[in-house]
């Protein structure tokens, strides 16, 4: 062999050995990653920065995308409606037109998503389609929001940034190939980096994800999203700065009688909250009834705001500007009552007719201007024991974010946030709370989900709010139970009632109905004339008659409503056929130790069905702490015997979840075996229990 054959010899065998290590690596790679993405809780963590990370890039993105094509469209970075009243009107009735013809364009041919507010389209992902929000949507919702926004559209940018948000989430999600509540969990936490970096306000962001992404207080994994909200955060004042959305002026709550006008603002602002709403839904419809192109709905509505804004510019873009100036009491009362109706005009035509943008900071707007206005009206009247008005335009915002959001918990956080103010949460909370209250009397859904509704999804049909809406009494009643015929003496009820651990002593009469309860607080009252009662008085006296009962077919969410609205911590248990008919008790523990375990069962089931899709790679996953799960060949000593028979949990200490079976033209079946079944040759189980455990048995 010459020297070249025998150069290009030596070249093949290290490209082979080469490519070998690569595919070892490879599939070390892959395994050590599978690993890691079963556990419990640090892959969540992991990505969760990760996701909080690009929200809050996210959010500084739109920030400085809206102040590029402020300068494209107005030739100034930054704007105030004294720079809006130089212009020739020409340029304040055509910039908004441009932008929102373009914004149509990318609507029409690019991404539908990035038309509205974005909020409802992320909750329709979460409710139908488990999370999944389609890739380009985070370049189309920056580009498009940006483009609006700097153009003078009427609309907020937080309502983008937390779509963007989302998307980010959802994106890393649908990369990692998670499985559907890990992908929630996700959406929700760019949802929260997205609030957060916007306000710089993260507990708010954290909240908000929450109680209107999500919609459930109970989500079992509120770490991760507590994370993204923190390091979106971090991300928007690195670059941003540290400091608050608004100029906040200093508050005081100048006498307690003030409390009275701020009540009154709350239903103000719940008013007002619930025309916005409808007013902005009234316009959707109407130009959804347009048989016309996308951007040529954009520019009917683009060329209605820039006809506004020539005579009041004050309604162009966020708004921050005026909001600012209502805030430092720096506006007359006329102005602030026109601006109410006008801001909620220009951002109804703004959204309906195609427009990018959010709902978020225009609610804000109309809650400064709300509070402002009857501030001043207020301190007209009132000098010496009402503030300014400022100080009622800060809790107005507030009032109107929760009244049109639903979400007063998020409001009175963003707004406490940005004041650093503890004095004002009280006022803040009443007028909050009232708002909302209005609100979703005269109005059922927010501002989110009333789109939702409009197109025929609810997103709560079908879904169990409450976990013990679905738990009946009777699965965890408690049958070990004392009772009493109604006519044993005091003397022997004393003696029975020392002699027994049970603190309730149920009466029944000769039928076995039930007449009413006996507590040690009623036989500790008597035992203080027992020499005089004792042969007088007998157990029906002592009796507490009117305590309610549930049947035992009853939810233990009922169960749990009775107790606290009587101020107790058990129920007796009657039969659903015979309400006369005792058949137990149950307590409040019992009610939150169900509740708890159903919890945990639904979490560890979510957990439990991903994880036996990830066998499919990784043979060997760790479950729990403690725990594996494992796909293993059935092991000859195993075959022809049944589950029942080969007694795993006693003799081994695992459990055999599923069955892989050759099937019929070399496909493999599936079964949930039950004790009864057989095991075959060429079987393959899926096991949990202590890795050691499943360990010993994977290698018999």
């Amino acid at each position: 062999m010459s020297q070249n054959g025998k150069w290009h010899s030596v070249k093949r065998k290290y490209r082979k050995q080469l490519r070998r290590l690569h595919i070892q690596f490879v599939k070390y790679a892959q395994a050590y990653f599978m690993r890691f993405k079963s556990t419990e809780h640090m892959f969540m963590v992991v990505v969760a920065i990760f996701i909080g990370l690009l929200g809050g890039f996210g959010a500084v993105g739109i920030q400085f995308a809206i102040k590029l094509f402020q300068k494209l469209f107005w030739s100034a970075w930054t704007l105030s409606t004294n720079y809006f009243y130089e212009l020739p009107w020409h340029h304040k009735l055509l910039a908004p037109a441009i932008g929102a013809f373009l914004v149509g364009l990318i609507v029409q041919y690019f991404s539908r998503e990035a038309k509205g507010h974005g909020v409802p389209e992320v909750m329709e992902a979460i409710a139908l389609r488990n999370g999944v929000i389609r890739p380009r949507v985070v370049v189309a919702k920056l580009l498009a929001s940006s483009l609006y926004i700097g153009a003078g559209g009427s609309v907020g940018r937080e309502g983008p940034v937390i779509q963007i948000g989302s998307s980010v989430g959802s994106t890393i999600g649908q990369f990692l190939r998670v499985n559907p509540q890990r992908m929630k969990t996700f959406v929700a936490c760019g949802a929260a980096a997205g609030i957060a970096a916007a306000f710089n306000a993260p507990v708010a962001g954290a909240l908000f994800s929450v109680e209107v992404i999500l919609g459930d207080f109970g989500v079992p994994q509120f770490s991760p999203i507590v994370i993204s909200s923190v390091v979106a955060t971090v991300v928007s004042r690195s670059f941003l700065g540290d400091f608050p959305a608004f100029a906040v002026p200093p508050y005081h709550l100048v006498s307690p009688f003030e409390l009275i006008p701020y009540a009154m603002l709350g239903i103000l602002a719940g008013l007002v909250a619930v025309m916005f709403i409808r007013t902005l839904y009234r316009f959707e419809t109407f130009f959804d009834h347009l048989k016309t192109p996308e951007y040529v709905k954009t520019v009917i509505g683009g060329l209605l705001v820039g006809l506004i804004g020539i005579f009041i510019p004050h309604i162009y873009g966020v708004g921050y500007d005026t909001m600012d100036r209502a805030l430092q009491s720096d506006m007359m009362w006329q102005w602030l009552l026109l601006l109410i109706f006008v801001k909620t005009l220009a951002t109804s035509i703004s959204l309906g007719s195609g427009g990018s943008g959010g709902v978020f900071a225009p609610s804000l707007f109309l809650g400064t201007m709300t509070g402002g206005f009857f501030g001043a009206f207020v301190h007209e009247f009132l000098p010496n024991t009402t503030a300014e008005s400022g100080a009622y335009a800060l809790v107005g915002m507030g009032a109107v974010v929760a009244a049109a959001t639903h979400a007063p918990i998020t409001a009175i956080l963003i707004i406490f946030e940005m004041t650093n103010d503890y004095k004002i949460i009280l006022p803040l909370m009443i007028s909050t709370i009232i708002a909302t209250l209005i609100s979703t009397k005269l109005q059922k859904e927010s501002i989110y989900t009333i789109k939702l509704v409009r197109r025929g999804i609810d997103i709560f049909k079908g879904k169990d709010i409450n976990v013990l809406h679905g738990i009946k009494v009777r699965d965890v009643v408690e049958q070990d139970y004392q009772t009493v015929q109604e006519g044993l003496p005091f003397r022997r009820l004393v003696k029975l009632i020392w002699e027994s651990p049970k603190p309730e002593f149920f009466v029944i009469n000769r039928n076995g109905d039930f007449e009413g309860v006996i507590t040690l607080a009623e036989v500790r009252q008597a035992l203080q004339d027992e020499e005089v009662l004792g042969d007088i008085v007998v157990a029906k006296d002592l009796a507490i008659t009117d305590i309610p009962t549930i049947s035992a077919e009853d939810t233990l969410d009922n169960a749990l409503k009775i107790m606290a609205q009587r101020n107790i911590d058990f129920l007796p248990v009657v039969d659903s056929r015979h309400p006369n008919k005792l058949v137990g008790q149950i307590r409040w523990r019992d009610v939150m130790e169900a509740y708890n375990r159903e919890v945990t069962r639904l979490d560890m089931t979510s957990e439990l069905v991903h994880s036996v899709k990830l066998l499919d790679r990784a043979k060997t996953l760790e479950f729990v702490d403690g725990y594996a799960l494992a796909e293993i060949p059935c092991p000859g000593e195993f075959v022809h015997k049944s589950i029942r028979e080969l007694d795993l949990r006693a003799r081994y200490n695992i459990q055999v979840i599923m069955i892989k079976r050759p099937g019929p033209r070399q496909k493999e079946v599936t079964l949930v075996p039950n004790p009864s079944e057989v095991l075959q040759v060429g079987d393959r189980l899926i096991v949990v229990g202590p890795e050691k455990a499943v360990e010993k048995v994977k290698n018999m």
